[in-house]
């Protein structure tokens, strides 16, 4: 199997056709040294893992095992243990859950709310003491961000639950300790984390419908494939090129992570990870450029 794995780079998505041979047929150590130079135009650190779903030699990963916040990345691995606790029969994902605003911190037990004006999906507040289905609060998780949704979720699976699923596909260094917003724990760095290489594992297994089963990971790509957040892996991509991805970002952290699927029917895994940058609208652009840049390298070599 041929990998990279380097540091890195930049090229302005205007010059792309004014390369000789863009468009055309291009090697995996050509796609990385234009992604190294893409990256290359911020500070900070950017991580890269791609992986073709039917080829698997074609790979490419920069700074794959660089440890990264996780921000809202980890949601996807918590809809991943939904959908097998659902499938143990745990329960159903029909059944209905609370909505409620109060959770405890893994430091000590206490209680703590999320703030309305933080969370980039509001409406779910206004439903507090009401009922939802666990399908719905997932997709809310997945599309919108929710992150009143991804702590009832969390609750109801239990965060150890999904990193020991992480590690039964070999995800060895996605560590979810934890829901949204819980400061204490916050404040003494026990954080989500997430590498790039362990993302593109998960994200395979889906793609492959392997995880779970054929059925799970077709209604989880289902979901993912209605994401809102489209600044980056897709916002460069032709219209017909569908992705079904999980965004996430904090202050000075942003990630993209997903299926990218070909009109074709040929489909590859591509994450981006990035910390440490100074301007998060350069960092945004430089995610969509270099999923373009895989775009045509995908499409030049059939």
């Amino acid at each position: 199997m041929q990998t990279i794995t380097t540091k890195g780079l930049w090229l302005p998505v205007f010059f792309w056709l004014l390369l000789p041979g863009a468009g055309a047929q291009q090697t995996l150590q050509s796609l990385e040294q234009a992604v190294r130079k893409e990256f290359s135009r911020s500070p900070g650190t950017f991580a890269l893992a791609f992986q073709d779903v039917r080829r698997p030699e074609r790979l490419l990963l920069i700074n794959e095992k660089e440890v990264f916040h996780a921000a809202s990345t980890m949601k996807t691995p918590v809809m991943a243990e939904v959908y097998r606790q659902a499938a143990a029969r745990k329960f159903k994902l029909s059944d209905s859950l609370v909505i409620k605003n109060e959770f405890k911190s893994i430091v000590d037990g206490s209680p703590f709310s999320l703030e309305v004006g933080v969370d980039s999906e509001e409406k779910l507040y206004q439903r507090i003491g009401g009922k939802a289905s666990i399908y719905d609060l997932v997709y809310d998780m997945i599309i919108y961000s929710s992150n009143l949704a991804t702590n009832i979720v969390i609750e109801l699976v239990d965060a150890r639950n999904v990193t020991q699923t992480m590690r039964s596909i070999g995800a060895m260094d996605i560590q979810v300790l934890r829901g949204v917003e819980d400061s204490k724990a916050y404040s003494l760095g026990k954080n989500n984390t997430t590498t790039a290489f362990d993302l593109m594992l998960l994200f395979r297994e889906i793609a492959r419908g392997k995880l779970v089963s054929k059925k799970a990971c077709k209604e989880m790509t289902s979901i993912l494939l209605d994401q809102k957040f489209n600044e980056g892996i897709p916002a460069l991509l032709p219209k017909d090129v569908k992705v079904a991805h999980k965004t996430g970002w904090i202050t000075s952290v942003r990630h993209d992570s997903g299926i990218v699927m070909l009109p074709d029917g040929r489909q590859y895994v591509l994450i981006i990870l990035s910390k440490g940058w100074q301007s998060d609208e350069l960092a945004t652009e430089i995610m969509a450029n270099t999923s373009r840049l895989v775009y045509d390298y995908v499409v030049g070599n059939q």
